[in-house]
C-alpha cells in the first residue's frame, strides 16, 4: 500500500524511512524537499541516494487534494475549492495583509457541531480530513502563490483552523498536521502564528495543551447556558462553567499570554448591552481567575437557512465600547472575501448542493503544482 508523505510529520517520516532501512537524516532531508520546496518527483531530490529514490518510488507518492476551483476577490483574498473525494469538498482561504499572509484551512468535510450561525453547519457532517489533506492545503497555497508571485520567500506566516469543521473532533490527524506547519524543517511557523479554533471540546482543549500547544481561539458567541445552547448545540455536552475552566488551563501552556474569544454578531439575538455586561460577569468570574482574553467581535455573513441576520455597525460599535470601558481588549473583524463567499461563516457555501459539485469536479478537476 502507497503511503502519502504528507500525512507524516517528520517524527513519523523518520520512522518510515527506518522501515526503508534508511538513516534518520535521510528523513529531514526528504522533509525539507516535500515541504520547504514543495517538489513531488522523487527524482527532482538530487541529495537523496538513488536507491532511496527507488524505494520511494514503489512505496510512497506526495499528493495535495486537487484544486477544482479557485476564487480571487477584489480586495486580493483567495478561495479555493479542493475536491476530496466521494462528493466531498473543502474550502480555503488565503488573506493577505501588509505585515502578514494568513491562511484559513478546513478539518474536516463539513461539520457535526450545528452551529446555528454556520453555513458549513448546515451542510452536515462528511467525513475527518487525513493529516496529508490537512497540510496539503498549506502545501498548495504556499507553492502556488510563490510561483504565483515569483518569490522563494515565504507567503504564508499565519495559519488558522477556522475553515470547514471542528477542529478537535479530528484531534488523531490535527496533531501530526501541526507539528508538520510547526517544524523548522517544513514550514516553520510560530506556535504563536498558528492558531486552533474550537467550539468548546473540553477534554481536547486539555489534551492539546499537552500535546501541541499553539494559540487558542474559542467560538463563544454568548454569554450565558440558556443562549449558547441554541447557538452552538454542543454547549450542551461542554456547558460554559467546564469551557471556561478549560481555557483558564490551556493558558498555562499556551504560546500566548491570552485566550481569543470569537463572538459572532447577530442582530437582536446576542448583540443587546446587556449581553456585554454578562459577557463581562462571565469573563470576571472568580472560578477562572487569571483568565486573560481578547474578545474578537465577528460581524455575521448571512446566508438563506440561517434565519439571522447581521447586527448594525452601531449595535457593534455600543457593544465594544461596554466591553473596552470594563478594561477587556475588544476588536472587531475586519470583513473580507465578501465578494466570493470567503468571510467568516460563509464557507461551504460552494460545497451545500452534492450534484452541482460532482459535475463542478469533473469539469475542473486540476493537477497539484510543481513548484521547485
Amino acid at each position: 500500500m502507497l503511503t502519502n508523505l504528507l500525512d507524516l510529520d517528520r517524527d513519523a517520516l523518520v520512522a518510515f524511512c527506518g522501515g526503508l532501512g534508511e538513516k534518520p537524516f535521510r528523513a529531514t532531508q526528504l522533509f525539507r524537499w516535500i515541504h520547504q520546496r514543495g517538489v513531488q518527483d522523487f527524482d527532482q531530490m538530487t541529495d537523496l541516494a538513488k536507491s532511496l529514490r527507488e524505494k520511494l518510488k514503489d512505496c510512497a507518492y506526495i499528493v495535495a487534494p486537487p484544486v477544482a476551483k479557485e476564487h480571487v476577490s477584489a480586495d486580493g483574498t483567495v478561495k479555493w475549492l479542493f475536491d476530496v473525494g466521494r462528493s466531498n469538498a473543502i474550502e480555503t482561504v488565503f488573506i493577505p495583509e501588509d505585515d502578514r499572509g494568513t491562511l484559513c484551512v478546513s478539518s474536516q468535510a463539513g461539520c457535526a457541531v450545528g452551529c446555528r450561525f454556520c453555513s458549513t453547519g448546515h451542510q452536515g457532517f462528511s467525513r475527518h480530513l487525513t493529516a496529508g489533506e490537512i497540510v496539503g492545503q498549506l502545501w498548495w497555497a504556499e507553492h502556488a502563490l510563490r510561483k504565483r508571485l515569483g518569490s522563494q520567500e515565504r507567503v504564508i506566516t499565519n495559519v488558522v483552523f477556522m475553515g470547514m469543521g471542528e477542529p478537535m473532533h479530528n484531534y488523531p490527524a490535527l496533531v501530526p498536521a501541526l507539528r508538520t506547519m510547526l517544524d523548522d524543517h517544513a514550514y516553520g511557523l510560530s506556535r504563536r502564528r498558528v492558531t486552533v479554533s474550537t467550539s468548546g471540546v473540553v477534554p481536547m482543549i486539555d489534551r492539546l495543551a499537552a500535546d501541541c500547544p499553539v494559540a487558542l481561539a474559542i467560538s463563544l458567541h454568548a454569554p450565558g447556558d440558556a443562549l449558547r445552547d441554541t447557538l452552538v448545540p454542543l454547549n450542551r455536552k461542554y456547558p460554559l462553567a467546564e469551557l471556561m475552566g478549560a481555557a483558564r488551563r490551556y493558558l498555562d501552556a499556551a504560546p500566548r499570554d491570552f485566550i481569543t474569544f470569537e463572538y459572532c454578531m447577530l442582530d437582536g439575538v446576542n448583540d443587546q448591552p446587556e449581553h456585554a455586561r454578562q459577557l463581562i460577569e462571565l469573563i470576571h468570574d472568580k472560578r477562572w481567575a487569571g483568565l486573560s482574553c481578547k474578545l474578537n467581535l465577528i460581524p455575521f455573513n448571512p446566508f438563506p437557512q440561517s434565519g439571522l441576520r447581521r447586527s448594525p455597525d452601531a449595535a457593534i460599535a455600543a457593544f465594544a465600547k461596554v466591553l473596552l470601558d470594563a478594561g477587556i481588549v475588544t476588536t472587531v473583524r475586519k470583513t473580507r472575501g465578501d465578494d466570493i463567499d470567503a468571510a467568516c461563516g460563509q464557507l461551504a457555501g460552494e460545497v451545500q448542493d452534492r450534484t452541482r459539485v460532482n459535475e463542478r469536479m469533473a469539469k475542473l478537476r486540476v493537477s497539484a503544482p510543481q513548484a521547485t
